[in-house]
């Protein structure tokens, strides 16, 4: 063989080892995403003060089983949910809204099947009892005038003893602080937003069928302040919430 020959031979055969590589990347990231962990990013204020605008979570795809929705695109290979374990009371999880069934919607799980859910006068009702709300001092926030306001956060500790914080920016008078009792059906689950007066959640939908669910946000492993590009490297040293990196979702 000619030189020419052998140089075009291993030309050919570094090209096929580099779309060799790349397919296998593509592969791995493919079964990763779908079966183990998927980024996500959190890009309302919804679930402050738990998760801030910027922040980046794992979701653990494993943690509540496999849907149609696991997997990129949820294509409908199959019905419901194969090697399930449910959702517990206080959880933070990934979901698609039963609205579209397609859009992403991150929020903790309050109601389990079977429960009754109301909220009055600002205090969260599980089957007719109360559910215990301390005072955790307020928070200070921008309001709709440019003009810095301090907003009350409360402890609010839920029947199987998951302890959170939420905030009520509009006190206890909020559009979704006094609602109807909601019953939550077999297999669905009742979701709501740590931010009670900013958070579109199940007190306006309804609540979410168990094959909606797409996996448990786990730990926090990357936040920017609210504006920023996660991207934009150049300006992490200033942009990067380094208090907030591998902190657990609670």
């Amino acid at each position: 063989m000619s030189v020419a020959g052998q140089q075009k031979k291993t030309s050919e055969g570094g090209v096929l080892e580099i779309v060799k590589i790349v397919v296998h990347a593509v592969i791995i990231a493919v079964v990763v995403r779908t079966l183990l962990f998927q980024p996500f990013n959190i890009p309302s204020g919804s679930l402050i003060p738990t998760l801030e605008i910027g922040d980046y979570v794992f979701v653990s795809k494993f943690s509540y089983g496999y849907s149609k929705y696991s997997i990129p695109l949820s294509p409908p290979l199959f019905s419901g949910r194969i090697w399930s374990a449910p959702p517990q009371r206080g959880d933070i999880a990934v979901f698609k809204v039963p609205t579209d069934n397609s859009t992403d919607y991150i929020k903790r799980v309050i109601g389990l099947p079977g429960d009754r859910i109301q909220m009055i006068h600002g205090i969260l009702h599980i089957n007719g009892e109360p559910v215990k709300r301390e005072s955790a001092g307020t928070r200070t926030i921008v309001g709709e005038n440019g003009v810095n306001r301090d907003v009350p956060l409360y402890y609010e500790t839920l029947p199987n003893g998951v302890r959170h914080e939420i905030m009520e920016i509009d006190g206890d008078t909020g559009y979704y602080d006094d609602t109807k009792e909601f019953v939550v059906p077999p297999d669905n689950y009742f979701m709501m937003g740590d931010n009670r007066d900013n958070s579109e959640d199940s007190r306006a939908w309804g609540p979410v069928p168990f094959e909606n669910f797409v996996g448990k946000a786990q730990i926090i492993f990357f936040s920017v302040r609210p504006g920023e590009s996660a991207l934009a490297f150049w300006k992490w040293p200033w942009t990067v919430r380094a208090d907030r990196l591998f902190q657990f979702v609670r």
